[in-house]
């Protein structure tokens, strides 16, 4: 073995440590060749995945190595096929590499500067001044479902609870349904979909049950085995307004969007700004004259 062969053994095993290593890692530096284009140890050094055995190292290996010669022959391939139009490859390369490089420059920008607090009150503003942005496609709703068994003998009182305007009959209310491990699913908080809604109902999704949004009130229905009731608090029909607590996260995200853009062009423009008074940059006019 020369010298040169085992110099590239001993780097191999200095990077890889204490790592078992294919037999014929040692014996020749050169792993692979297509045409003039050589796959050698240390390129391949970096790949290799560290605790891997003798065994598993090789079948690596062999599949890397692999892959280097078939994509070596697809890259001749291309280039003896495609040469005539290498210029514009080399032109999309370019273009990709300077957005890349513009993007991770305005990406610096924002990190370093942009606030991301936004009041409550710049969210409304921004709410209100496109409020036509913001309508309903669906029925919202907010209300309660309580459904319990049939026959409950205390079905009037958990009615008249349930309805009542006193908070305290309403505490009455809960502590009876909770001792008695009834399921109340209340929606008062937050706004929900209709058919969500209807969905703790024994509704049937070919009736149409708009009729029951302007009612107030508890309302009741049964199936086989339980007793519902429910009450409708509110309702919003499409077309109406959005509630803007619904959309709170999508115009924090919006306003973030503008904020982010305006601190990018106010760069852009600092940056135009020092460079003219610099003489970074001349422009020309048709006539080649400088402006």
């Amino acid at each position: 073995m020369d010298l040169r062969k085992v110099m590239a053994a001993a780097a191999l095993v200095l990077a890889v440590g204490c790592q078992e290593l294919p037999n014929y890692f040692v014996g020749d530096e050169t792993l692979a060749r297509v045409g003039r284009t050589e796959l050698t140890v240390r390129d391949v050094l970096s790949a290799v995945p560290a605790g891997m055995n003798e065994a598993d190292s090789t079948a690596f290996v062999d599949l890397y190595v692999d892959r280097w010669v078939r994509k070596q022959l697809k890259l001749g391939e291309a280039e003896r096929l495609f040469t005539a139009s290498a210029e514009d490859i080399d032109r999309m390369v370019e273009e990709y590499r300077q957005g890349l490089l513009i993007r991770k420059l305005d990406r610096f920008w924002v990190d370093r500067s942009i606030d991301t607090t936004f009041t409550d009150d710049e969210i409304a503003a921004y709410y209100r001044e496109h409020l036509d942005d913001f309508r309903l496609d669906r029925t919202l709703v907010k209300g309660r479902v309580l459904r319990f068994d049939e026959g409950f003998r205390q079905a009037k009182r958990l009615f008249e609870w349930m309805g009542s305007p006193s908070a305290e009959r309403q505490k009455d209310f809960a502590d009876l349904c909770a001792k008695h491990n009834f399921l109340l699913t209340d929606f008062g908080g937050a706004w929900v979909d209709f058919q969500e809604f209807l969905s703790y109902l024994p509704a049937l999704r070919s009736q149409n049950y708009d009729s029951v949004l302007d009612r107030r009130g508890v309302q009741q229905m049964r199936d086989s085995r339980s007793h519902y009731y429910y009450r409708i608090d509110a309702a919003l029909r499409p077309g109406d307004p959005v509630p803007l607590e619904t959309v709170r996260g999508q115009i924090r995200r919006i306003l973030f969007t503008q904020r982010q853009n305006e601190l990018i062009r106010a760069r852009e423009q600092e940056l135009y700004d020092a460079a003219a008074v610099e003489g970074g940059f001349r422009i020309y006019g048709h006539d080649k004259t400088e402006r």
